[in-house]
């Protein structure tokens, strides 16, 4: 049943006061540099919450509403200022399209492509795809969803690069069994490039959980996060002129941090100067473009993504069952 135009009534944002797993001042200062990002001051706003595991947010280009999945429920949510929460797309991800063995579990990533239509990394089917229609039960038009004649496993996250191709990840967090699971036709989980001629490029094939990733402003560099509690890690790689990757190098490793906090490296955005904001153990980690560690914006619970605001004077986080955003010092 259609459900875009149902209203849903969530609590107001931390009506309840000392019921917020985040802290009242959830901005951690490590180097002075932190200050230029976000204020010590900042607190973070409960914008909805109630969801299973909230995930890939992205800002609209002409409403700049938030988008973002909540995976579990197989549902994309569409946050306004106006009109609050409403459902946007239900099924998100998963159609039917193969339900042996299937978590049939929705959209993860999501991104608004140089044509300003919406390209999903949907789990359940497989694949990435466009959003073709949103009227009553939504339609998609699959982008890729196979490699050498395999099925992909579910992919997580997807940037566009200017050149038009799309780069993904794909770990095998939509299959049940993950790794061991029966449906797992690619034999490692890998991050790839799909061309605008429909071409599709393993890029590497090394990390054990391809997550997020991101490209410098410069697009120099493709950021990729690995949430492997066993390696928690991000990784940086030199974008070659022809579109493949150079050798891969570790970025900064959180593995330490993990044993300590909830959350791994997962989603990320990457600002105009150069700094990463990137979700991690105990909230969104800010690094420089140098790897260091600037300070930290604590969530609280497991922070899954972030999205900036048009102009950057906002980030918005999902962080678990939540919906999140905070002020910006950077424009």
């Amino acid at each position: 049943m259609r459900t875009t135009a149902m209203l849903l009534f969530l609590l107001p944002a931390l009506a309840l006061a000392g019921t917020s797993p985040w802290p009242e001042q959830p901005v951690l200062m490590l180097q002075p540099g932190m200050q230029q990002v976000v204020s010590k001051q900042a607190a973070l706003e409960q914008l909805a919450e109630g969801f299973h595991w909230a995930e890939g947010p992205v800002a609209e280009p002409d409403s700049g509403d938030i988008l973002f999945s909540d995976v579990p429920q197989n549902t994309v949510y569409r946050w306004s200022a106006l009109q609050g929460l409403t459902v946007y797309l239900q099924p998100s991800g998963y159609t039917g399209l193969y339900p042996d063995n299937n978590l049939q579990e929705g959209s993860n990533g999501l991104i608004f492509n140089h044509d300003g239509q919406l390209v999903l990394a949907q789990h359940g089917d497989r694949r990435l795809a466009v959003l073709q229609s949103s009227a009553e039960k939504p339609q998609y038009h699959t982008l890729i969803s196979r490699y050498n004649g395999k099925l992909l496993n579910s992919p997580n996250d997807v940037v566009q690069h200017s050149s038009g191709a799309y780069y993904f990840t794909d770990p095998p967090y939509g299959l049940k069994g993950a790794d061991k699971s029966a449906q797992k036709q690619q034999s490692i989980n890998g991050v790839y490039r799909l061309q605008r001629d429909g071409q599709i490029t393993l890029l590497a094939s090394h990390l054990t959980r391809p997550n997020g990733l991101a490209f410098s402003p410069d697009e120099q560099w493709l950021y990729v996060a690995n949430s492997d509690p066993a390696a928690a890690q991000w990784w940086r790689y030199p974008v070659n002129s022809d579109g493949t990757l150079g050798e891969g190098k570790l970025f900064f490793d959180a593995t330490a941090a993990a044993k300590m906090a909830s959350g791994l490296p997962d989603g990320l955005k990457v600002l105009p100067s150069g700094i990463l904001l990137a979700t991690g153990p105990g909230g969104v980690w800010v690094l420089s473009a140098k790897g260091e560690h600037l300070g930290t914006i604590q969530t609280g619970v497991a922070a899954a993504n972030v999205a900036l605001s048009a102009d950057n004077s906002w980030l918005y986080i999902t962080a678990s069952r939540y919906l999140l955003r905070i002020k910006l010092q950077q424009g």
